[in-house]
């Protein structure tokens, strides 16, 4: 079986050995898929607080606890701290309550965001392929790296932990697998100074004991309406089609199917690596009115929606570009509460800002795009302010799987087929796209 010593970094063979061979260090790692492993999650252990307690060393083993004040809330509490039942976002009164000898600290963000980033270059020296979720965790993806490394990504990682805590007098906990879903829950299974692994082949049944609410975007409303369908553990998901849990909790019923089963598909994205997503096209013909306008809108928003959603994103801000006859660049955009990926709510918001500006000018070309991505995991979720628009989340992504099983042309909405007798023909200039 492979194994990894945390403290020398020598990678052997050995299934019995209690210490390393080469430094005798008790700090082992062994896992079946520990050298083929290569997607990653590090967590900097109560980010916050560790870097106050580095720096006043008599705070060493008191309980920290750095937030906003009495009327504030808990940002990160250290370990000592979390014995008594402080958390984050815990209000401070409680958290006092709970631990009333507990040394408070208003936050330093720009003293933690200057350490965040130094960290992550460490990360970029390992993989250009680092996705940060905050100042003090990312996704790494260190496919292909063993050659430039001399070493499996897991040694690469255990070299990562040891800089840290060298350098920079932090400790982190790594979760290693073969997907961000399993890294992430990983990351968390070992701290504080952990690395934990999980493979796939005990994936599915390390899940399925698991309380439903480990997977990502299962809150306090969504759990108790599991709980009433029966359903607390994930292993009493596997029983549903995909289309049931779409169809009972809308689009997150198609995390739960998906994440039940460890299945993951959202690949490790770069910061800044893609910023929007959109389309355009340009006509054979100036348009001046407005409904044909709409018409040549909406297919675009298809094809940026089909983009997001291969890619496992979403968007907070939908734009507009439109080309007067005479080459001026008209662009508009608008701010959504939200993140979403959706070709409908795409149209919704892009239509009016549409409207706003055909007022009788010629129009050459128009386009469509989502900036401000993020990835998919809360987007479109459930609305209760809007209960139409889980229901127009639905129908789309079963519009979606009737396109994926018999094609694109299987299926389309009717403002998709023109505007009836007298109108133009839809433009026959293949839409450029441009991510």
């Amino acid at each position: 079986m492979p194994a990894l010593c945390r403290d020398c970094f020598e990678a052997y063979t050995d299934e019995t050995a209690d210490r390393c061979p080469s430094c005798e260090s008790p700090r082992l790692i062994r896992h079946p898929e520990l050298d083929r492993l290569a997607i990653a999650h590090i967590d900097c252990d109560a980010f916050y607080a560790s870097v106050e307690k580095r720096d006043r060393p008599e705070l060493r083993d008191k309980p920290v606890i750095v937030g906003g004040g009495r009327r504030g809330v808990v940002s990160t509490a250290c370990y000592v701290a979390r014995l008594d039942g402080v958390h984050s976002a815990m209000p401070m009164f409680k958290a006092l309550k709970a631990c009333p000898k507990a040394v408070v600290i208003r936050p330093d963000m720009a003293k933690y965001s200057a350490i965040g980033k130094e960290i992550r270059e460490r990360m970029r020296a390992l993989t250009p392929l680092v996705e940060p979720l905050s100042i003090d965790e990312a996704f790494l993806d260190l496919s292909g790296t063993e050659k430039l490394h001399r070493g499996w990504p897991a040694r690469s990682l255990a070299k990562l932990m040891k800089e840290i805590e060298d350098d920079f007098g932090l400790t982190a906990s790594v979760g290693l697998s073969f997907n961000k879903f399993l890294a992430k829950i990983a990351s968390d299974l070992d701290k504080p100074r952990g690395f934990a692994v999980i493979g796939q082949a005990e994936a599915r049944g390390f899940l399925a004991d698991q309380p439903v609410s480990i997977i990502w975007g299962v809150g306090r409303s969504l759990r108790a309406a599991l709980a009433r369908d029966g359903i607390t553990l994930v292993r009493h998901l596997l029983p549903f089609e995909e289309t049931d849990l779409i169809a009972r909790y809308g689009r997150i019923g198609r995390r739960l199917y998906r994440f039940a089963r460890a299945e993951d598909d959202r690949t490790v994205i770069a910061e800044g690596q893609t910023k929007s997503i959109s389309s355009e096209t340009t006509f054979n013909e100036d348009i001046t009115r407005l409904d044909q306008l709409r018409e040549r809108l909406w297919p675009l928003c298809e094809k940026v929606a089909r983009r997001l959603k291969k890619a496992s994103l979403a968007g907070h801000s939908v734009h507009l570009k439109l080309k007067t006859a005479d080459f001026k660049l008209v662009s508009r955009s608008r701010r959504l509460g939200d993140a979403t990926q959706m070709a409908e709510e795409i149209y919704r918001v892009a239509a009016p800002l549409l409207e706003q500006e055909a007022d009788g000018r010629a129009f050459r070309l128009i386009g469509a795009g989502v900036a401000d991505l993020v990835d998919d995991e809360d987007a479109d979720l459930p609305d209760l302010l809007d209960p139409a628009r889980n229901k127009r989340v639905q129908v789309e992504l079963v519009i979606d799987e009737v396109r994926d099983k018999l094609g694109e042309d299987s299926i389309i909405k009717g403002r998709a087929l023109g505007s009836g007798p007298g109108r133009h023909p839809a433009p026959s200039a293949k839409p450029k796209e441009r991510g």
